[in-house]
């Protein structure tokens, strides 16, 4: 007995549920009509997109769902339809996948696991189920899970038990470096305990700060991987299951620890731009590493005809950092300009003459010259449609360095979550495919350049030390006493600690940006602003 299963790997747009039935309608007909299956699978919420967030408190959303599914089920008969949707019952709303054939709901099936750490919040929506839900199609028992109902132990084996003879698994799994490895070793160990073949759908696309890297696949009963959709893509893919056993075929292989990083950021840029209806992408080229691989990311994102990128010299700019812009920006082929912005910075500086008198240069001063560019920046920004990129990375926003209504303007950050270091790493990479930014770039040290022959090591730790110290206290939620034990300068731990902790208010105010770590600023973590904690306290 052959059964065909299709994986819908697919970009879904969270809140348009009439595109998304559009999008699910065809897809299932594609399956059908032309890879001859008897079954399409689709991800978790694929109705409403994942995750609609508050949408979901809205009566009017769910109503529209609901009519959605019932749109689907009329126009998808000849094939069996698995999709994820939220279900409104007179006990709660539920996380569920439902079942339709031949124009009506089969089956319905509620998520029993709701996660709840991290960029989770579905206990805040959804209320829990507890059943098993089987339906039979071709002689073979077909079981329902949802994403973290396979990462909970014993939902395999209580599937198995109940009789499944295959489990599908819908799946709005997000991104972060080395998940899909995880992924799949976790689900592998579940499957071989259970000795239960399982159809892995996951969602592709980017969400706001959310990536979702598709990579779906098919473990057989035991555990091996079978077969496996390529990342960060959409692709439809069938599976043969002949006498229940998956037939073996096409394994897309996985991107390696950086590459996958970069394809998520391009990604994520892509998707932010596209979907929110922008006309393309700007942002200020400063000769630094950090808007260097912006650029590049913004180019492979959306083509060269729709990034520009804005050249902003001050009197400390110095040649080099021009002329390797310029370089950069004729290399990939993207329009740029020069705005020189001491005319502004003399304005500013003479308005304030009187009110600053008798007082010392500081950071103000530095200031005035981020801020500057922040409104050349915006205006670009408003009169082309374009979204104005900011460049800043993680290791910056971590410790505050960065000018609020200067560089930290703009609607969206790509390197948000990308610290110092890995952004060298992404660079080098970038290269290695093809070079495009210029070497001195990547080996000149760092520098803001608002202040004569200035580097960013003049006030930070170098960026070997930084990094980890941040890491170890924002990610592993190290104490300071941990982190000097670990080897690290106590100076330099408290110094970073003491940035860390009084720059939450910085980080509120700035762009979103792509999550491409276990532990990124927003969703991830949310501290007060107003708070008496100190990581250095008596320190």
């Amino acid at each position: 007995m052959s059964l065909k299963i299709t994986l819908a790997q697919i970009n879904f747009l969270v809140g348009d549920i009439a595109a998304n039935s559009r999008k699910i309608i065809q897809t299932a007909i594609n399956a059908r009509d032309q890879l001859g299956a008897d079954i399409c699978v689709f991800s978790e919420l694929a109705v409403t997109g994942y995750p609609p967030e508050d949408l979901l408190f809205r009566p009017d959303f769910i109503a529209k769902a609901a009519q959605a599914v019932t749109e689907i089920a009329n126009n998808t008969q000849g094939i069996d339809v698995v999709l994820g949707f939220p279900e409104a019952t007179a006990e709660g709303l539920y996380n569920s996948a439902a079942v339709l054939r031949e124009g009506a709901i089969l089956c319905v099936y509620r998520k029993n696991c709701l996660p709840n750490y991290g960029v989770f919040d579905e206990r805040r929506y959804f209320k829990a189920g507890h059943d098993v839900t089987l339906f039979t199609l071709k002689n073979t028992t077909l079981a329902l899970t949802i994403c973290e109902d396979i990462w909970c132990d014993g939902m395999l084996l209580k599937n198995r038990q109940a009789g499944a003879d295959i489990v599908l698994t819908l799946n709005a799994s997000p991104f972060h470096a080395g998940k899909m490895q995880l992924r799949e070793e976790v689900v592998r160990k579940q499957v071989k305990q259970a000795a239960v073949p399982l159809i892995y759908v996951n969602q592709v696309g980017g969400q706001d700060e959310l990536i979702f890297d598709g990579a779906s696949f098919v473990l057989d009963q035991h555990g091996v991987c079978v077969m496996r959709a390529a990342e960060f893509k959409e692709q439809l893919c069938v599976i043969e299951f002949i006498n229940q056993q998956p037939q073996a075929t096409l394994c897309a292989p996985l991107y390696d620890g950086i590459s996958s990083i970069y394809q998520a950021l391009v990604l994520g840029i892509r998707d932010y731009v596209t979907k929110n209806g922008f006309q393309g992408a700007l942002l200020g080229l400063s000769g630094g590493i950090d808007s260097a691989l912006v650029l590049a990311l913004a180019v492979d994102a959306l083509g060269a005809e729709k990034v520009e990128a804005v050249l902003m010299p001050s009197c400390y700019t110095q040649d080099m950092s021009t002329q390797d812009a310029i370089t950069q920006a004729k290399t990939l082929g993207v329009r740029y300009q020069t705005i020189p912005i001491m005319p502004a910075v003399n304005a500013f500086t003479e308005m304030l003459a009187e009110v600053f008198a008798n007082t010392k240069l500081d950071a103000t001063e530095e200031n005035i010259q981020a801020r500057c560019r922040g409104v050349i920046l915006m205006a670009l920004s408003n009169k082309q449609g374009k979204i104005l990129l900011t460049t800043g990375n993680k290791s910056e926003m971590s410790v505050g360095y960065a000018t609020l209504y200067g560089d930290m303007a703009g609607g969206f950050a790509p390197i948000k979550d990308v610290p110092k270091l890995l952004v060298y790493a992404l660079s080098r990479y970038r290269n290695s495919l093809s070079a495009i930014i210029p070497a001195r770039v990547i080996e000149r040290p760092p520098s803001a350049e608002l202040a004569p022959n200035q580097v960013d090591a003049d006030s930070l730790p170098i960026y070997e030390n930084l990094d980890p110290i941040l890491e170890r206290y924002i990610a592993l939620d190290q104490s300071a006493d941990e982190i000097i034990a670990a080897g690290f300068k106590p100076e330099e731990v408290r110094r970073a600690i003491s940035l860390v902790d009084r720059n939450e208010y910085k980080r509120r105010q700035s762009p979103p940006g792509i999550k491409i770590t276990t532990r990124a600023f927003g969703r991830d973590r949310r501290f007060p602003i107003t708070s008496g904690y100190r990581g250095v306290d008596s320190q």
